[in-house]
């Protein structure tokens, strides 16, 4: 049997990145793969084989696993697989990385893709695979079985307060519209004009049923690949708005909002506080056939499988030194970067661990 080794986040929580890990490793295995799994922000180097396939999650920092193991002698295929878009401070990083994989998976929505061809990443399109997200609708259960009144509906966002998520629009939105409920479930510091609900595990009931006192699900992304969220809240029921930014375009279903431009943002959100009750019954049940014909980990799966078992290994298209200088320029000032607040902080944390694992010991 053919062992893929597989470098991404894993765990037993339903939520992203881990319930990617996970349907991938079972389907997989269930098509006659060995899959050994490993963490993405790991030290360490996987021995190459010309018989095995390496895909996975590379991380932002040089030394990981993904980054040391593609480089470390010869594969079948290496294959990255990871959330897109073209904001050079969370992507630029992945450029010299693609240099040692034969296809990119890239997990993004439409927009990316319609979009990508006019940036500094274009060089990248001959390796880069749309892969679109899936959501399993049985770990997210219908929790909305009626909308609110006209007037009465309510809008609930649900993520972190990374840059890009853009909440201090989300947050100018909500104060020109204060007879709005616009709540939030995630962490990050109080956004004025939303309603801080705390962080909710949403394989308990009760954090569903909480998501089913709302509407719509909104977000409001400058450089968002494609957020699960949006995927979660259509298979609950709730009808999600985003902008284009966020990946999702072309689906008449999903609202797309203007970026930065707070005002006409407010004129389609009070269209839609007023809309006949029918119509948000028919997005529903039309998000649901999205969900079960396209947005499935079945489909999901077999384009993952199909990049294995491809033979193609494109080159990246060719460019100068002073493009490729500004991409490593844009690595390195990223927030993601090795010496970045946020690897900083995940190094300290590290550290912590490990010492207090030293005194458990003694």
């Amino acid at each position: 049997m053919t062992v893929v080794h597989l470098v991404y986040p894993y765990g037993n929580s339903i939520a992203t990145p881990y319930t990617i890990s996970r349907h991938v490793a079972d389907a997989l295995r269930r098509s006659g793969y060995t899959v050994h799994q490993y963490q993405w922000d790991e030290k360490r180097t996987i021995p190459a084989d010309p018989d095995e396939i390496l895909l996975g999650h590379p991380h932002t920092e040089p030394m990981t696993i993904f980054r040391q193991s593609a480089r470390s002698g010869r594969w079948r295929r290496v294959i990255a697989m990871a959330p897109f878009n073209t904001d050079l401070k969370q992507v630029a990083y992945l450029d010299p990385v693609l240099s040692s994989c034969d296809s990119f998976l890239a997990i993004t929505g439409n927009y990316w893709m319609h979009n990508f061809v006019q940036s500094a990443v274009a060089h990248w399109k001959p390796k880069l695979i749309h892969l679109d997200l899936a959501v399993d609708r049985q770990d997210f259960p219908i929790s909305k079985q009626n909308f609110r009144p006209p007037g009465q509906r309510k809008f609930l966002y649900i993520g972190h307060a990374g840059w890009y998520k853009n909440l201090p629009y989300l947050g100018q939105i909500a104060r020109l519209l204060p007879e709005i409920e616009f709540a939030w479930i995630g962490r990050g510091k109080p956004v004025r004009g939303l309603k801080r609900l705390g962080s909710f595990d949403f394989a308990e009931e009760s954090a569903r049923a909480l998501v089913g006192q709302y509407d719509f699900m909104i977000t409001v992304g400058k450089a968002d690949a494609n957020p699960t969220t949006i995927l979660e809240a259509m298979a609950w029921g709730l009808l999600p708005i985003c902008t284009a930014q966020s990946g999702y375009v072309d689906y008449p279903s999903i609202v797309n909002l203007p970026l930065s431009q707070s005002h006409e943002a407010v004129r389609i959100l009070r269209e839609l506080e007023e809309v006949a009750e029918e119509l948000l019954f028919a997005r529903q049940k039309e998000n649901w056939r999205l969900l079960d014909q396209h947005f499935n980990w079945n489909r999901f799966c077999q384009q993952v499988i199909a990049a294995i078992e491809s033979n193609d290994t494109p080159a990246l298209l060719p460019i100068s030194p002073w493009h490729q200088y500004r991409l490593r320029l844009a690595a390195s000032l990223s927030p993601n970067a090795p010496l970045g607040p946020r690897n900083l902080a995940r190094q300290v944390y590290r550290v912590l661990r490990q010492m207090a694992g030293r005194k458990q010991g003694h």
